[in-house]
């Protein structure tokens, strides 16, 4: 990988220091501190003032990919752009996706369309839980939903 800009030094950075050290001791979960990330490339001109590009790469969709990476939180100020921000990811492994694909050294993990639809599917089962019961179980519930739905035709 050609290290062109600032983004590409902190994905090549997050990727060696973070995310192999954590695949090599077998790891499900890693957090990221941008204060630590900023504090490594501190030393770069380009780096400085740069805490909100920072903070975007390290929630880009780019880095997840490439490292097997999903958000799991982000913790810090609404805007998630400060030194404070500390980012919070789940390690992708094989039984979570699908096809393996090779990135330079690094033997990426890429999850296939029908697994994350799965994965994300799953995580709204139950969701309206809590509502359905308060309306006293699922046909009350859809005679709520369909009321509604008469009464604004």
């Amino acid at each position: 990988m050609a290290v062109s800009g600032l983004s590409d030094k902190i994905r090549l950075l997050v990727r060696e220091q973070y995310v192999k050290p954590a695949l090599r001791l077998g790891s499900e979960r890693l957090s990221i501190h941008v204060k630590d990330i900023l504090k490594d490339v501190a030393g770069d001109a380009v780096a400085r003032g740069r805490t909100p590009a920072i903070c975007e790469v390290l929630q880009g969709s780019k880095l997840l990919r490439e490292n097997g990476l999903e958000i799991e939180g982000v913790d810090g100020p609404p805007s998630k752009q400060s030194t404070t921000v500390v980012v919070h990811y789940r390690i992708l492994r094989p039984g979570q996706q699908g096809a393996r694909a090779g990135n330079d050294k690094l033997d990426v993990l890429v999850e296939a369309p029908k697994e994350r639809a799965r994965r994300l599917t799953n995580r709204m089962a139950g969701l309206l839980k809590d509502e359905i019961a308060a309306y006293g179980g699922g046909d009350e519930f859809m005679r709520w939903v369909r009321s509604d739905a008469d009464e604004a035709l």
